[in-house]
């Protein structure tokens, strides 16, 4: 029996619509993180944010982040005393501004607003110290689930922005 060559695509295409040709969506997932910095209270500027959806905690933010997902090299989720952390590892660029806004304010919050299919302010960890290494350690307002989700995101824009710069 003959199949003409217009059966032949169609067939090879419904395989491919069942799964025979699937693409990985996780790889595809992208996600949004803004580091801002604790406004002056004082001063009057910034805005009010709440972290923490528990028991809402209202930090006064500067608009603008100082930091952003471009800014990430590589992102894991931790065990963290007896539960579990987000690890952000930065570039370059990255551990500069982190090195400097750390340094020039001391007792202040930063501010870590995420955006990974829904946006939600994640932690506002106290800058106790100069972060110096590049890497900033936080628990996170979220289920595991959801901190995998975010740093599959930032991993997977990381690997673009690797892509898009070395080509």
């Amino acid at each position: 029996m003959k199949l003409p060559p217009t059966y032949f695509n169609i067939i090879l295409l419904l395989l491919a619509l069942a799964g025979g040709c699937q693409t990985d969506d996780k790889k595809k997932e992208l996600t949004v993180l803004r580091l801002h910095i604790e406004a002056n209270a004082a001063s009057g500027d910034g805005k009010s944010v709440p972290i923490y959806r528990a028991t809402p905690v209202y930090v006064n933010i500067e608009t603008s982040p100082f930091l952003d997902e471009r800014d990430i090299d590589h992102a894991a989720v931790v065990d963290w005393m007896g539960g579990f952390a987000i690890q952000l590892d930065f570039n370059a660029h990255g551990k500069l501004m982190l090195e400097n806004t750390t340094r020039l304010n001391p007792g202040r919050r930063i501010a870590i607003l995420s955006e990974f299919g829904e946006t939600r302010w994640l932690a506002a960890p106290l800058i106790a110290r100069p972060i110096g290494d590049g890497q900033l350690v936080f628990t996170p307002d979220t289920t595991r689930e959801e901190a995998e989700r975010i740093v599959r995101g930032l991993n997977n824009d990381a690997e673009e922005i690797r892509k898009n710069t070395f080509k």
